[in-house]
């Protein structure tokens, strides 16, 4: 069998993960979510942009007899993919627009006579009778739909013609499908489901904490120089600036590129011709900055973008976590940050005031969301922005976004103000929005407020101790704060039951009186030892590969690859081979040349050997978050299952799944018999299934399940395998 670039008997997917694409380990999710697509299993996968949702297919697709189909959206995105799977020895094909007649055919041929694994094309192009023709006279083994949110008419990319695909389905009955996305909320998921026909046992959710990314949210005031402050602390870096207008993205683009700086714009204004080559200028590394508006990015799989900045308010949370999982691919800190002013808000207000009916009410739920995120001045960033994709962050300091990093905020005492406002809201019937309430407490005249006679309100007047716009942030941290709920098209306000709870028992009630800045300590993490000028002198090397088969750099090595190269100085094959992403063909293909520029570094230098690179696992630190180590404490501690899932709200299994992440990254538990008990498993069946782990490099349910001919359930196989991993380590 052929597998990227070599021939095995008896392929697996971590031999392929090694052997093909050079990684050690599966990143969280991708190993179960290759084992159900393999167990012919509709699936449904929601994955961090990063995270390594690609190979959740492409792994599969070299395991499966026959085609992998793989729907994405942009031209771009197909191309990047193509580029780099034949760079890893893939055999992987795109049809569209861009090919001329002779390469489509040629296109065409190769699927037909069984040359390909991964065949990319667009949702209009698969649709077309001439591919679906083409695709029937094939093996169709597997259906990718990749940016599965487009789907759904709750997303923040709906295209109609993603709706289409359940027909292809039909078409393909035999054929596994995979529906994959970075950005879903549990309304899109359930849409995507519904429309896919798919079984809610086969959704795999992954964190959506990207903790590499410093989330900044910086208050707008003299946007192009704080934009000029963050991109020069990143010397030719590669970063994304979006803005809201094309014109924005004009006018800024060229004020960047008259002080010197390496930058281009993209809009969908643009000839194409332009825009294409702008796009290819930035991911060959030849410029390094993009000013863009949202029609960016979707399409790009370049690692190394150090930065993004946006210069507006994004429209949603949805397109701004998208926007900024561009940066860091690689693992490597990055940063993003958002200026921020009321008036962009208002911004995006009038364009949805042209809207109408539903599309309207959900792009008003759409900016509430985003402009809470921003307001919130004292919750860590990353607490609102997974709690809004169904994800609860328990670390009350993530150590790297701009509110845990700051100095922390005065707050004073805010107990009258509140006070008046949520008893102004209340009077008014709760039918009003922020700035009405403000102008009834100012005491305004205005028509709004004569005509609806809340001149006569007790608290008509009472607030003239503050600005309205002083007011306005009052109400923006008390909906932050849980005591408002703000909803409907006119923004209306309504009290919760905390806000009732509050005013009954006159309870205290602290934040900020004032707009005010704050000290910024800068949040970025500390980067990777390595020596800078080994690494200058590889990346101008894969630059000069680059160039010459016109691929994008990071398709010879990401940076991340050259960073290990330039902390290990790896001087033998086997030492290369422990570096990331370096498989057998890239070996072949690059290892020698780049060995070699390490070993006369390092004879010019008289730097001395180093210990190899260790292989790729997961530790403590980096793949375990706080509340699987409290977990895991708790458990060592002498408590039961049953107990942690109680003290923590959640069910045993859950537990089980935080304690087995906790004992694969490679820590001890304590050995506990009861969780014999959680099972229904015999004393054969347990000997069996630990017999099968054994056997098992990557602890795979699969194997076991099939050498005990169905006789456990997967929810027991997970038990025995926390039992197993607790007596090995005994």
């Amino acid at each position: 069998m052929f597998i990227g670039g070599y021939t095995s008997p008896m392929p697996s997917p971590a031999s392929i993960l090694k052997e093909t694409f050079g990684y050690d380990t599966f990143r969280p999710l991708q190993q179960e979510i290759i084992e159900n697509a393999l167990a012919q299993k509709d699936t449904l996968a929601i994955m961090p942009t990063g995270g390594g949702k690609s190979l959740c297919y492409q792994i599969p697709s070299l395991l499966f007899d026959g085609l992998t189909v793989v729907v994405s959206p942009l031209i771009s995105l197909m191309k990047d993919q193509v580029e780099q799977l034949r760079a890893f020895g893939v055999p992987a094909l795109f049809i569209n627009s861009t090919l001329s007649p002779q390469e489509y055919q040629q296109n065409i041929d190769d699927v037909k006579r069984g040359a390909v694994k991964l065949l990319y094309v667009a949702p209009e192009t698969l649709l077309t009778p001439k591919i679906l023709s083409l695709l029937d006279s094939v093996q169709v083994d597997c259906l990718t739909i990749d940016e599965a949110h487009c789907i759904s008419e709750w997303g923040h990319d709906f295209r109609p013609e993603y709706r289409q695909l359940v027909e292809v389905r039909k078409r393909f009955p035999k054929a596994v499908c995979l529906a994959l996305t970075a950005t879903a909320t549990s309304r899109v998921r359930q849409d995507i489901r519904n429309t896919l026909k798919f079984s809610t046992t086969n959704e795999f959710v992954a964190s959506f904490n990207r903790e590499n990314l410093y989330i900044e949210v910086i208050r707008k005031r003299e946007p192009v120089s704080q934009v000029i402050g963050i991109i020069n602390r990143y010397k030719d870096q590669s970063g994304i600036i979006y803005c809201f207008s094309r014109k924005q993205v004009d006018e800024l683009a060229a004020y960047l590129a008259s002080k010197g700086y390496s930058v281009r714009p993209y809009h969908a204004g643009l000839e194409d011709a332009e825009r294409k080559r702008n796009q290819e200028l930035f991911i060959r590394d030849d410029v390094q900055i993009i000013v863009a508006t949202i029609a960016f990015g979707m399409g790009i799989n370049k690692p190394n973008v150090r930065f993004v900045i946006h210069f507006d308010l994004p429209k949603s949370i949805e397109g701004y976590y998208q926007e900024i999982g561009r940066a860091g691919r690689d693992g490597l800190p990055a940063h993003c940050a958002l200026l921020y002013s009321y008036s962009d808000a208002a911004k995006i207000n009038y364009f949805i005031d042209q809207k109408e009916g539903e599309e309207k009410r959900v792009a008003i739920e759409h900016l509430n969301a985003i402009v809470r995120f921003a307001e919130d001045e004292l919750t860590c960033r990353r607490k609102p922005l997974l709690n809004y994709f169904g994800e609860s962050y328990e670390a009350d300091n993530c150590s790297n976004c701009d509110n845990c990093t700051s100095a922390p905020t005065a707050l004073t005492d805010i107990t009258i103000f509140a006070q008046k406002f949520l008893s102004c809201v209340k009077r008014a019937n709760e039918k009003f929005g922020a700035g009405h309430i403000a102008d009834i407490l100012l005491g305004s005249k205005n028509e709004k407020v004569m005509r609806w006679e809340h001149d006569k309100l007790s608290t008509y007047g009472i607030g003239g101790e503050l600005t309205k716009k002083q007011w306005m942030h009052i109400a923006r941290q008390l909906t932050s704060m849980g005591y408002l709920k703000q909803e409907g098209e006119y923004h209306t306000l309504s009290l919760t039951s905390k806000a009732m709870e509050t005013l009954k028992k006159r309870e205290p009630v602290f934040g900020v009186v004032q707009e005010a800045g704050r000290a910024r300590i800068k949040g970025q993490r500390t980067d990777v030892e390595y020596n800078r000028e080994l690494f200058e002198i590889l990346r101008a090397k894969r630059k000069e590969l680059a160039d010459g088969e016109r691929v994008p750099p990071y398709v010879i090595f990401s940076d991340k690859a050259l960073v290990e190269m330039a902390a290990y100085y790896p001087r033998n094959e086997s030492a290369m081979m422990k570096i990331t992403g370096v498989g057998k063909v890239k070996w072949k293909q690059y290892g020698g040349l780049f060995m070699g520029l390490i070993k006369t570094f390092c004879e010019q230098n008289n730097i001395s050997a180093t210990p190899d690179p260790a292989p790729q696992t997961t530790s403590r630190d980096s793949e375990v978050g706080e509340r699987t180590r409290v977990i895991a404490d708790g458990f060592d501690s002498g408590l039961s299952i049953q107990e942690l899932a109680g003290r923590h709200g959640i069910t045993q299994s859950t537990i089980v799944e935080h304690l087995t992440k906790y004992a694969t990254a490679g820590n001890k538990l304590r050995k506990a018999d009861e969780l014999k008990s959680m099972t229904s498993a015999n004393e054969r069946q347990i000997q069996l299934a630990f017999s099968a782990f054994g056997e098992s490099e990557n602890l795979f349910l699969r194997p076991v399940f099939d050498k005990l001919n169905g006789e456990l359930n997967f929810d027991e196989l997970k038990i025995l395998r926390l039992l197993y991993l607790a007596q090995r380590q005994m």
